[in-house]
């Protein structure tokens, strides 16, 4: 290690914090208590979309670890966005690929509720072997997560100009905090970020996203626009989520923060191009 690395990683931790919660920020800015309860009234649909998050996917991962071979770091960043589902990125996706905008914010704002009740729970039964404390699971998610969620729908239902002014600017600063993000962590860990390759990371990422996106539309009923926000809602992972529990969890493990940077940058390149196909092949959106 030089002596700038611990200058980069503090950037790419600095990064993180700013992420996840100029994200939630910016989610619940955009949107109204309506908008994410009203699509939700589907039982059918929300069911399928609760199977598919934290039943399937996550099961593909564990699959996936057992099958290929991964280093310990590896292989808990890779179960981490595995079960982590919900997404603030999804909304863009599925006004590329000409989706149904009301489920998706109803989607979204679901599964992010869910995994954060959920991973407390689920991962120390999971990460056998390894020390994980459910309080600080919790607590990492509900403060950078759920408690900023909360205060920007607050403030959309009492001040909504204020809010839809904010809009730009958290969209902004979580772009711009991501790429510090990438940034700090790759230069700071270059030796591990480098080591990486080839180690078969990469090639989980890109099954993970797959298989998930497959799962999501199998699952999602027979209206096209519901089986593209489904697909691409299952495929887009928590990132957020991920991150909050691996820079609080596992400070001492670069390799796990840094298998969630590989599955945010193969699942954006991923779902971009398969949304992009969806939109070529969909009637656009009434209005």
């Amino acid at each position: 290690m030089t002596q700038f690395d611990p200058f980069f990683i503090a950037i790419g931790s600095l990064g993180v914090l700013i992420f996840i919660i100029t994200s939630m920020l910016g989610m619940g800015f955009s949107l109204t208590l309506s908008q994410i309860l009203t699509p939700l009234r589907d039982r059918r649909l929300v069911i399928m979309s609760l199977v598919a998050n934290f039943i399937l996917v996550p099961v593909l991962a564990l699959l996936i670890v057992w099958a290929v071979p991964l280093s310990e770091g590896l292989k808990i960043g890779l179960i981490l966005v595995g079960f982590a589902a919900g997404a603030p990125f999804l909304p863009k996706l599925v006004q590329l690929a000409k989706g149904d905008m009301a489920f998706t914010a109803g989607l979204m704002v679901l599964l992010m509720v869910v995994t954060i009740i959920y991973l407390p729970f689920v991962l120390p039964f999971v990460l056998t072997g390894v020390q994980v404390n459910p309080w600080e699971i919790a607590r990492s998610l509900v403060f950078l997560m759920l408690i900023p969620l909360g205060i920007a729908l607050f403030i959309r239902a009492r001040y909504e100009e204020v809010a839809k002014s904010l809009i730009p600017t958290m969209t902004m600063a979580a772009n711009l905090s991501l790429a510090a993000m990438f940034i700090g962590y790759f230069i700071g860990y270059f030796d591990v970020s480098f080591g990486i390759i080839g180690t078969g990371g990469i090639l989980a990422a890109v099954i993970l996203i797959v298989g998930a996106v497959v799962i999501g539309y199998l699952l999602g009923g027979t209206d096209p626009k519901m089986k593209s926000v489904l697909a691409l809602g299952t495929g887009q992972r928590n990132l957020a989520a991920a991150f909050a529990v691996a820079s609080s969890n596992f400070v001492t493990s670069p390799e796990v923060l840094l298998e969630v940077m590989d599955v945010a940058v193969i699942g954006f390149i991923i779902l971009m191009l398969i949304s992009g196909e969806i939109g070529r092949h969909s009637a656009p959106n009434p209005g």
